[in-house]
């Protein structure tokens, strides 16, 4: 059960940005996993994007500033590491901002019923974020962080970044 408290954490996470993509909350990257309510406070359950992210502890402080900015009292963050994070956990909302922001977002693997998703990297054609072209090509696979990669349009010869499927 949901407590009122919990609920009013839940929309202040959907302000607090990603410090790497602004564009996205922390609760759009899907990496805000569960907001329990004890008696000695809040705990905010994130998972990491990847273990060795060096936004951690800025999203850390980010997401407890944010929840006592709100009055919502004391609040503590737990890490859970497992199941991994992958980029099926960022929300319709986000894939829409980081479109917006000009960054390709992954899209969503199908689950196959009664299995697990196994990804299986292809080179997919990307959409322009800007003009959604599918006349796209990679031109480093890495960008300004780890996960993201660098692509051109060749229709509208914009450069842009693709948040990499995990």
């Amino acid at each position: 059960m949901v407590t009122p408290r919990a609920e009013a954490a839940w929309r202040v996470l959907g302000d607090v940005p990603d410090p790497e993509v602004p564009a996205i909350s922390v609760r759009d990257l899907g990496i805000v996993r569960d907001v329990l309510e004890h008696d000695d406070g809040l705990e905010v359950v994130l998972t990491p994007t990847y273990s060795g992210c060096p936004a951690t502890e800025v999203i850390e402080r980010s997401v407890l500033d944010a929840i006592s900015a709100a009055g919502l009292g004391p609040a503590r963050v737990s890490m859970r590491r497992a199941p991994a994070w992958t980029t099926d956990w960022i929300s319709e909302d986000g894939r829409r901002k980081l479109r917006e922001y000009g960054i390709a977002p992954p899209g969503p693997v199908a689950v196959p019923e009664g299995g697990a998703p196994i990804r299986i990297v292809r080179r997919e054609r990307i959409a322009c974020p800007r003009c959604a072209s599918l006349h796209t090509e990679q031109l480093s696979a890495f960008g300004s962080t780890a996960c993201k990669a660098l692509y051109r349009c060749l229709a509208c010869q914009e450069p842009f970044e693709l948040f990499k499927p995990i």
